[in-house]
Order: structure tokens, then C-alpha cells, then sequence
């Protein structure tokens, strides 16, 4: 580690500041982000300082101990190649095998840091793609859609669990608190089974969906104009993973395009999510 540096868990102050750099880097996260981030695991966030100023940081959120997730990988442009983004990597890897020994780690890879990542035993599962374009669509009148509250949390919680592979219950806790400013969530219930969920937040552009889960195209289609229909009139953003062709194809018909793609990879035991009923990821920075 270079003798300069100094690394500790971030402060609230801290996350925001690390916010603000990915917004910089054009990663568009959503205003209230960082409250939810940190319901996840609180000493998740590590941060890298030169004499006192901060010029790196990193996630490396962990989920109990089967499964993390690493994001916020950011180093100041102005301190890079100066090995000490690399020596925030360690540490937050190292972080994670003291409080995940043997757990799989997960992360969403810019094309730039591929490579380098796959250097560190991280292995490509599948491309996600981000598509993005103006809402043209309204909420549909559909009795079966359901505001997500109190009373429903516990089923989508435990929904939730088999797409994201391991449970996440208070960093959900956060992520869904309705918010009619900034974010809110919708179920679609059928004859008492949840056929899916989503929910919508509002970023330094625009709104992004994520998650969006259902058990098919059609319940995913009528999350997604529910949600949509949230932001009519302004940009939207969903990030899916590329071999969800029917995701891709429906963001396309509501007149999304491509902008953006990560690469979904995996150190560890690959768990397998369910991809042809993810239709739109969570965020990038924590899986």
C-alpha cells in the first residue's frame, strides 16, 4: 500500500461525497441512494485518503456471508496511476474474506476494468445493458397493482430472495419506503400470489426502474408502465441483463435505447439468478 494512503470505513459525509463522484463519472445513481446503501451494511464502504483528502473508494457490501457485492470502485482522476485505487481494492477485498469467508462476491463491471477484474478471479456471467429514453406511457387501471407498503413488504421480501439469491431485507426495508418525491414501489398481486414487483427512484437524471421482477412478460410489461407512468414526460432508465431478450424487447417498445453496458461477474460459485425473470436490475453499485 503506498505510504501516503490511509484507509477507513466511510461516514455518511463520506457516501455522499463518493455519490457525488459517480455522478461525475456518469453513472447517474438516484438522490436518496445513499440511506439504502448504507441499511445494507454500514461498514461496507471504504474510503482512501492522501494527507486528509479523499481520492478512492469502494463498496464491498456483504449480505451475511454467502454473498457481497463490490461497486463504487472510484479513483479521483487526478490520483490515478498512482496505485491507489489498487491498494483500496485489497483492502476491500480482504474486508469481505474476514466477514465472508468463502462467500461469492459479485460486482457490475464497466468495460474499462474487465480485464482487470478478471485478473483478480472475477468471472463474466453475462452482459447488463442500460436503456434509457422519455416516458411516454400512463399507469395502466389495473386492480391487480398494488402500491408497495407496511402490509406487503413481507411478501416482497421474501419474493425478492429468489432473485437476488440471498435475503436483503433491510436494505429493501429502505429501498421501498414510499416516497412520492423520490421513489416508490408497485406489486401486481393475482388471485393472492405476487406475479412480480418494481420500483422507481429518481436520479440526478431523470428516474430509474430497478428492481423490476416478475414471473412473466406480461405481469413484467404492466410493472413496468405502472412505474414508467410515475415519470410520464420524463427520461427513464433500465438496467437488464442482456439475455433477458424479452426485457430488451420491451424496453424497445416503449421506445428505450441502449446507452450504457456493465458486465455482471462473479468471484466464487456463480448463484445462478433467474435472468429470464429479471427485468431490470436493482443499481449496479449494490447488485
Amino acid at each position: 500500500m503506498p505510504a501516503d494512503l490511509t484507509i477507513r470505513t466511510m461516514t455518511p459525509h463520506d457516501l455522499a461525497l463518493t455519490l457525488d463522484w459517480a455522478r461525475e463519472e456518469g453513472w447517474n445513481p438516484g438522490l436518496e441512494d445513499a440511506a439504502a446503501f448504507r441499511c445494507a451494511d454500514p461498514d461496507g464502504f471504504l474510503m482512501g485518503f492522501v494527507d486528509d483528502e479523499p481520492v478512492a473508494a469502494i463498496s464491498v457490501v456483504a449480505y451475511g456471508t454467502a454473498f457481497s457485492f463490490l461497486g463504487l470502485y472510484i479513483c479521483r482522476p487526478e490520483f490515478r496511476g498512482k496505485g491507489y485505487g489498487w491498494a483500496l481494492w485489497q483492502a476491500g477485498l480482504a474486508r469481505l474474506e474476514t466477514v465472508a469467508p468463502g462467500g461469492t462476491i459479485g460486482l457490475d463491471g464497466v468495460i474499462a476494468q474487465q480485464d482487470n477484474y478478471a485478473r483478480s478471479g472475477f468471472v463474466r456471467a453475462h452482459r447488463n445493458i442500460r436503456y434509457g429514453g422519455l416516458s411516454m406511457v400512463d399507469t395502466p387501471p389495473d386492480p391487480r397493482l398494488n402500491r408497495i407498503g407496511q402490509g406487503l413488504f413481507p411478501t416482497v421480501r421474501d419474493y425478492d430472495r429468489a432473485f437476488f439469491g440471498v435475503d436483503r431485507e433491510l436494505f429493501l426495508k429502505s429501498w421501498l419506503a414510499p416516497d412520492a418525491r423520490t421513489h416508490m414501489g408497485f406489486a401486481l398481486i393475482e388471485d393472492g400470489a405476487l406475479r412480480g414487483y418494481g420500483a422507481i427512484r429518481a436520479c440526478e437524471e431523470g428516474f430509474k426502474i430497478g428492481p423490476l421482477f416478475a414471473e412473466d412478460d406480461e405481469s413484467a410489461d404492466i410493472l413496468f408502465r405502472a412505474l414508467a407512468g410515475q415519470a410520464k414526460g420524463r427520461m427513464v432508465y433500465l438496467d437488464l441483463p442482456e439475455p433477458n431478450e424479452v426485457a430488451a424487447r420491451m424496453a424497445e417498445r416503449y421506445e428505450l435505447s441502449p446507452e450504457f453496458e456493465t458486465a455482471r461477474m462473479y468471484r466464487g460459485t456463480d448463484p445462478k439468478l433467474p435472468v429470464e425473470r429479471i427485468f431490470g436490475i436493482t443499481t449496479f453499485e449494490l447488485g
